[in-house]
């Protein structure tokens, strides 16, 4: 890419999207390209197509999707499966069709078994049942490397996946039916204090180990990506993708503990318990990237995970997240 070539960012607005469109902004791209969804309804191939001719895009991230944790996941799972697989593969199809030069499609780990071997390769795709919980979820996004692989090979493209494990950062999901844990928990203890309740309820038991990105991170990896290597350099036996992680995790008790703690910095004598519902589901028991392949291609994560959760909980503190 170069500073005057236009990038399209499908879904800016959202947690991933709005850190690309950051990360790009700060690199000195200035021709981006971007769509509210009343502005563009990617589940509409015609109005797809229609943007894509117009537009000629030359570089695209495909950012946009339809997400949710483990409860949103398990009570829609047809939302899921269908709204993630048919924007993928409008999105993907028009920019084949218009000759973009380089896709980069934004996954997720959820596509690996649920019980993989730890932590995950990218070559553990497929060898397994995939987690229930977010298993409609996962087949779209297996769908999409898929026919990004599979247009590489049969077409001549430059479709690049990565495989980004849970992502965290400015602008999250806070609301408490549809977000994930970590937003979750930032607005469970912020209300707690607020409110001066002593006990934070939370589902599980708290012991699946989980690793945790900073979005602005994946955005820094993803640009460097496009700017550098080719779907060729992120080719496995299983597609053109690679896992992008810290390489390190944390139970999820220990995220809430870390979380509490930033949350009270300054309110030194309030405390706060933590109440662990059994009867909801844990999800996968463990989730930990491989990020070999990713550092030997040059990139490695930045923002720890305490530092992230300083930068996230300020963020909702300034943003109007909390209604």
């Amino acid at each position: 890419m170069n500073k005057s070539s236009k990038i399209y960012v499908a879904g800016h607005r959202g947690l991933v999207g709005c850190a690309i469109v950051k990360a790009l902004s700060e690199k000195g791209y200035a021709n981006i390209v971007s769509r509210t969804h009343s502005e563009l309804d990617l589940l509409n191939q015609a109005a797809v197509n229609d943007f894509f001719a117009k537009e000629k895009p030359e570089y695209v991230f495909l950012a946009a999707a339809h997400v949710g944790g483990i409860g949103a996941n398990s009570t829609y799972p047809a939302d899921f499966i269908y709204r993630n697989m048919v924007i993928g593969f409008n999105v993907v199809e028009a920019a084949r069709v218009n000759g973009v030069k380089k896709l980069m499609n934004l996954g997720s780990t959820c596509i690996y078994p649920k019980m993989a071997e730890q932590p995950i390769k990218e070559e553990s795709l497929l060898t397994g049942a995939l987690e229930p919980t977010n298993d409609a979820y996962a087949l779209a996004k297996i769908s999409v490397i898929k026919l990004c692989t599979a247009y590489n090979k049969q077409h001549g493209t430059n479709f690049l996946s990565v495989m980004p494990t849970n992502l965290y950062g400015l602008g999250d999901n806070y609301e408490l039916q549809g977000s994930h844990v970590f937003p979750a928990m930032i607005r469970k203890f912020h209300e707690a204090k607020a409110s001066g309740e002593d006990v934070v309820y939370l589902w599980g038991d708290g012991s699946p180990l989980r690793e945790f990105l900073f979005a602005g991170d994946l955005a820094d990896a993803v640009v460097y990506l496009m700017e550098n290597k080719n779907a060729t350099d992120l080719r496995t036996p299983t597609g053109d993708f690679v896992n992008v992680g810290t390489g390190s995790e944390c139970t999820i008790k220990e995220l809430a503990a870390t979380v509490r703690d930033v949350v009270y910095a300054d309110a030194p004598n309030r405390t706060c318990r933590m109440e662990w519902d059994s009867s909801k589901p844990n999800g996968t028991p463990r989730k930990l990237c491989d990020v070999t392949r990713l550092t030997a291609l040059g990139w490695k994560a930045k923002t720890d995970l305490r530092e992230g959760v300083k930068i996230a909980y300020a963020d909702f503190l300034h943003g109007d997240v909390r209604k």
